[in-house]
């Protein structure tokens, strides 16, 4: 009985979902399941969970070893690597650009200030460099950190797949275009489309804002003055924790440590943290898909590894000699 409800439910919510997208402005479809995109990925870079089969099939057992070492160590570095996975494919694709470590790269905007785990990822492909020399990009790496990294935290497992290149453009301009948690619904959703994802992936990726923390910097805004979106209670507590913008406070208030559904229970509460979680709740064009992953956890696993797919696909056409494996990941191979 519960499989059928679950059915039907899962029926509407793509009803939902359909109707969305004809009401707006036209979204990119989600990737078909051969996990690869005609419009963003150029035919040399088809990806595939096989493609390091013969050439290095040792790379996903480093990977998850180094990062479950890591995560022993300090868990704040899980959820570090995913948004650091996000970062990266939020501006040229997933290229690794953000782990170019130069004068006016990403990595050294001011909107990637509070960026981590970039030590994981140099401790990764150290190890993977003795195993398999030149074989393994920095950008497969770091997306398949990211799904070790969530699953760590009690999250989705889903299958990488893999081919990726290193680009070797990074500029810090575009990294600071990149949403900081004040944007509202609709500079969201135009980011995501043009990113080629669609408003249920928006939804659906905030949703690994369940784990991980934020400095108190990022919702100063918040606190300086009454926000009838923010729930009272939680407002003097967020003010007695934030005593100095450096400090860091939980995005999920519940459960931070657990990967679970409590981040939108929690926006039905008024306890969304950013200003642009508690925005999804209240706009019509994603308070539908959030209702619907408060009550659904199975839902809310299966799409996110869905969307996590999606998200890791994000390629955008580049000359080939502008791509390349590299051999440290922060600095284009000399």
């Amino acid at each position: 009985m519960k499989l059928l409800c679950f059915c039907i439910f899962f029926f509407l919510f793509q009803l939902i979902f359909i109707s969305a997208t004809v009401l707006l402005k036209p979204v990119a479809a989600i990737l078909p399941k051969s996990h690869t995109s005609p419009k963003n990925l150029p035919s040399v870079d088809l990806l595939s969970s096989t493609h390091y089969l013969k050439t290095c099939p040792q790379a996903e057992g480093i990977i998850h070893d180094k990062v479950k070492g890591w995560f022993q160590r300090d868990y704040t570095l899980a959820a570090s690597l995913i948004r650091l996975h996000f970062h990266d494919c939020a501006v040229r694709g997933c290229d690794a650009s953000i782990l170019l470590n130069h004068k006016g790269s990403e990595r050294r905007a001011l909107g990637s200030k509070t960026l981590r785990g970039f030590q994981v990822i140099d401790d990764i492909k150290a190890e993977i460099e003795k195993r398999c020399p030149k074989t393994v990009s920095c950008a497969d790496i770091l997306t398949a950190a990211a799904r070790d990294a969530t699953v760590l935290l009690g999250g989705p497992f889903w299958e990488v797949p893999f081919g990726r290149k290193d680009g070797k453009i990074s500029f810090a301009r575009e990294a600071d275009m990149v949403p900081q948690g004040h944007e509202n619904v609709t500079s969201l959703i135009d980011f995501f489309q043009e990113t080629g994802l669609t408003i249920l992936d928006l939804v659906v990726l905030s949703g690994s804002h369940t784990i991980g923390r934020t400095t108190c910097h990022s919702i100063l805004q918040r606190l300086a003055k009454f926000d009838p979106t923010l729930d009272r209670k939680y407002l003097r507590n967020l003010t007695r924790t934030c005593k100095w913008s450096s400090d860091y406070v939980n995005l999920d208030v519940s459960t931070p440590k657990i990967f679970d559904i409590e981040y939108y229970k929690n926006l039905g509460k008024k306890m969304g943290l950013l200003s642009t979680d508690q925005a999804l709740y209240l706009d019509p064009r994603t308070a539908p898909f959030v209702s619907a992953l408060q009550t659904q956890p199975d839902l809310f696993f299966n799409q996110f590894s869905v969307s996590m797919v999606n998200l890791g696909n994000v390629q955008i056409p580049t000359p080939l000699n502008q791509k390349e494996i590299r051999m440290t990941c922060n600095y284009v191979n000399p």
